[in-house]
């Protein structure tokens, strides 16, 4: 096996860890979830990387779209999901629009390949980061999150987590959904704070967030776009990562 595909699959190896832990977690994830879908939704899962959230959705019953461009993660998802008639896998990235953008893959860790170059640099600020090397680029091709609306309906909850790329994501949707979730990481909130923005855009959202893997809520209550951006703006630069989760202001929010 040459050193390539020795790193190719020790990095499957931690993304398969990482995704498919200890059976309380995936019970905590599926519940964490039950408050935004429910038997026979649609769920968007952009970013699936190894289809933890895919398998989430689909034990509460919903029906799943999985965006992931990269070949090796695509290959986990189709052996673990392609037989399953409710989860369409889209083998593309999402951008504000169509056609075709250059991944920067990260071979031992892919959980942080990415199509934003700059984020890679920003990142680095991050101690935890600085020992990740991007180590090939490929070219994948682009969607926005229209024109899948447009193939397989309006989703019910979209996750976004797609490697500093969220802004671009969120700028290719012209509607407001339900529910959604994007990835923020406190050393450059400011793309985090932006995103808010573009939501904000879109409509009328209550907004909160939930640090990694907790699936628990890190603010007492709901809060509008001005409440959570400054919220998040003063979080530690060391704290760890999370995702913000966006209700819709016509839609009840989660407990």
């Amino acid at each position: 096996m040459t050193h390539r595909r020795l790193a190719r699959a020790q990095g499957l190896a931690r993304s398969l860890v990482m995704s498919y832990g200890t059976d309380w977690r995936k019970r905590r994830m599926a519940e964490f979830y039950r408050a935004f879908l429910g038997p026979g939704d649609l769920a968007f899962d952009v970013g699936s990387h190894a289809g933890n959230r895919v398998r989430a959705f689909r034990r509460i019953g919903a029906r799943v779209v999985a965006v992931e461009p990269q070949p090796d993660l695509l290959a986990v998802l189709r052996l673990l999901y392609g037989r399953d008639r409710e989860v369409t896998i889209e083998p593309c990235a999402v951008a504000a629009t169509p056609g075709q953008g250059r991944l920067q893959l990260s071979t031992r860790t892919p959980t942080v390949s990415t199509l934003a170059r700059s984020w890679i640099d920003d990142v680095r600020r991050d101690s935890t980061f600085r020992s990740t090397r991007w180590d090939e680029e490929i070219v994948v091709p682009l969607h926005t999150l229209d024109e899948l609306i447009e193939r397989h309906g309006e989703p019910q909850f979209c996750k976004i987590d797609v490697e500093g790329f969220e802004l671009e994501a969120l700028t290719g949707l012209s509607r407001p959904l339900a529910a959604l979730s994007f990835e923020y990481i406190p050393v450059v909130m400011d793309r985090a704070v932006a995103c808010v923005q573009r939501v904000r855009e879109l409509g009328d959202y209550r907004y909160t967030f939930s640090r990694l893997e907790t699936f628990r809520w890190a603010t007492s209550e709901w809060l509008d776009a001005d409440a959570v951006g400054a919220a998040l703006s003063a979080l530690d630069p060391a704290e760890r990562p999370g995702d913000v989760y966006a209700v819709r202001a016509d839609r009840p929010l989660p407990a």
